[in-house]
């Protein structure tokens, strides 16, 4: 089964304070490993030194999963060498760029698209032996919060896309906190 682990999870901080950094995840689908949101919150080598305590290295990383194009979520983006970057208009290999329907992973794992936020959002939904999680982006910053998205492109659209991933899913990993239970798990 696919397995996922937070890495980082990530924080808000008061606007006078400063400081904001995304969930950053890894997904093991078979043998692929998926990071989620690079993020800014760790340096290279905080990240590689995440990554050696589940025995992987940049090196490992076989794919970068953006799930939209805000500085926060991407900036760590080129510190894994091998892996192939997946984002809303497509798949990058080095400087080409395919589809993102092709099929990357198992049948675990579905690429949805979340608009709301942005409309370049995407949520991957990974069937675990914990039930579905949904790994969402700032379709929600951190549970039940905001309630009204004031950066969102579109508070109609993201309140649909919510409804959605709550149906759906047993499990949420927002863009900035820590895993909920969604009401039907």
């Amino acid at each position: 089964m696919t397995k996922i682990k937070i890495l980082s999870t990530g924080y808000l901080m008061h606007e006078s304070e400063g400081g904001i950094g995304c969930t950053i995840t890894l997904v093991q689908d078979e043998d692929k490993y998926i990071i989620v949101d690079p993020g800014t919150t760790k340096t290279e080598n905080e990240i590689e030194k995440t990554l050696k305590d589940e025995n992987l290295s940049l090196s490992d990383i076989d794919f970068v999963f953006l799930t939209h194009s805000h500085y926060d979520h991407f900036k760590n983006i080129g510190i894994f060498p091998n892996a192939k970057i997946i984002e809303y208009w497509g798949a990058w290999d080095g400087d080409k760029i395919s589809s993102r329907k092709q099929k990357f992973f198992s049948d675990n794992i579905e690429i949805a698209k979340t608009p709301g936020h942005s409309i370049d959002s995407l949520s991957l939904i990974v069937k675990t032996d914990l039930g579905k999680v949904a790994i969402v982006g700032d379709l929600w910053w951190q549970e039940n919060f905001p309630e009204f998205d004031k950066v969102a492109e579109n508070n109609d659209v993201l309140a649909v896309e919510r409804a959605k991933i709550l149906e759906l899913a047993d499990y949420v990993i927002p863009g900035h906190g820590e895993m909920f239970k969604t009401k039907q798990s």
